[in-house]
């Protein structure tokens, strides 16, 4: 399939507080998610003779961000949810985040997940967008699983 549309596009982010679906409809910005990981997986090192070896890190930690449209209804949700988790170490990093491109068939799933700080919020001549990023213990991803 060469064909995307972001209507295809489910997100939720589930954890202490509630649960919040941040796919279409959510007031997602134009700039949309962004989804990365920490460290590489390898680190390559080369002997003296020239003989390399591969070490593979066990981390799968990483960064999510989230780009909403300063209007969007979500802004009210997340800064509810990260106000509630504040209030008790019990209740942060426990986040479960999933994002699924249904007809493209990827999927994140990302597990002991945390709100980084509060985001920046500018008031200027146009609207702008809020930037909401966390960061995740553990990212399981897989693309295009379903084709």
């Amino acid at each position: 399939m060469t064909t995307y549309s972001f209507m295809n596009f489910n997100a939720t982010l589930d954890g202490p507080g509630g649960v919040i679906s941040l796919g279409a409809g959510a007031g997602v910005a134009e700039e949309g998610f962004t989804i990365e990981f920490s460290e590489d997986a390898d680190t390559m090192k080369t002997g003296a003779d020239g003989t390399p070896v591969h070490s593979l890190s066990a981390s799968k930690a990483g960064k999510l961000t989230l780009r909403l449209m300063k209007t969007s209804p979500t802004n009210a949700l997340l800064s509810a949810m990260y106000n509630f988790q504040r209030t008790s170490p019990a209740n942060w990093g426990q986040n479960v985040f999933t994002a699924t491109d249904t007809v493209r068939g990827d999927v994140y799933t990302c597990q002991l997940v945390a709100f980084t700080r509060f985001p920046k919020n500018d008031y200027a001549k146009e609207a702008g967008l809020i930037e909401w990023d966390f960061n995740a213990g553990i990212i399981d991803p897989s693309l295009a699983a379903g084709l």
